[in-house]
C-alpha cells in the first residue's frame, strides 16, 4: 500500500528493513527478487513511502534471514515516538491505538496489530480478518496459538489439513508447520494469535 507521506513507523520498518539487506550486502533488486515483490515498492518501503501486507512482510522477513514480528517490532508507532508509559521496568502497556498495525494480504483484507513491544517471551497479535480467500502460506520456526474471539474461520494447515474454528476456539501448532486461515461466517472474524520468541 503507497502512502503519500511517510509515517515515524513505515520509516522505521524501512530503515530496519535497509539495514539488514545492506548488513548481508544485498542490493534492492536482489532482496525485491527472492521476496518476490517489485523492485519500486521494496524501493518506497525502504523509504516509508509504503505500508507492507503481512504476507509481504513475511516474504521480506524469509529473504533476509529473520522474522515478521522482529521487522514488525520496528514499525511500531509508540516506539517511533519514544512514547513514555508509568509501567514498572519488565511491564508493558500497548495501548488501542498503538502496536505496530499492517494491514493482512488483500484490499480490505483486515489487518494485524502486535500488542508488545520489544523484548517478549512471547508475541501477541490481534488480528481482523475479511478475506475469504486464502493468501500464502506462512511458515516460522516458532510455536503459534490462535483463539477466535468472535466470527469463523477455516484454517488450512497443509497437506489436506482444514479445521473450521468458531468464536472460543483456539488452535495451538508447532513451528514449521504450514499455515494460513480465511473468513468463512458472515461476519468480519477477530482473532488473537501468539507466536512464541524466536
Amino acid at each position: 500500500m503507497a502512502l503519500d507521506e511517510p509515517d515515524a513507523a513505515q520509516v522505521s520498518l524501512g530503515a530496519e528493513i535497509r539495514r539488514r539487506r545492506k548488513e548481508q550486502g544485498l542490493t534492492l533488486a536482489n532482496l525485491a527478487a527472492q521476496a518476490g515483490i517489485s523492485h519500486p515498492f521494496l524501493s518506497q518501503l525502504e523509504r516509508g513511502y509504503a505500508r507492507p501486507s503481512m504476507t509481504t512482510l513475511e516474504r521480506i522477513a524469509r529473504a533476509l534471514d529473520t522474522t515478521q514480528v522482529s521487522l514488525m517490532l520496528t514499525a511500531d508507532p509508540a516506539r517511533a515516538r519514544n512514547t513514555p508509559t508509568s509501567a514498572p521496568e519488565g511491564a508493558q502497556v500497548v495501548r488501542s491505538d498503538e502496536g505496530a498495525r499492517l494491514p493482512q494480504a488483500g484490499d480490505k483484507a483486515g489487518y494485524a496489530r502486535l500488542l508488545v513491544s520489544g523484548d517478549a517471551a512471547f508475541f501477541p497479535q490481534e488480528q481482523v480478518l475479511s478475506r475469504r480467500e486464502y493468501a500464502e502460506y506462512f511458515r516460522h520456526e516458532q510455536d503459534e496459538w490462535v483463539h477466535v474471539v468472535s466470527g469463523e474461520i477455516e484454517v488450512d494447515l497443509g497437506d489436506g489439513h482444514y479445521l473450521e474454528l468458531h468464536k472460543g476456539d483456539s488452535l495451538y501448532y508447532a513451528g514449521g508447520i504450514p499455515h494460513r486461515w480465511r473468513l468463512v461466517g458472515p461476519d468480519v472474524a477477530h482473532l488473537i494469535r501468539v507466536q512464541a520468541s524466536p
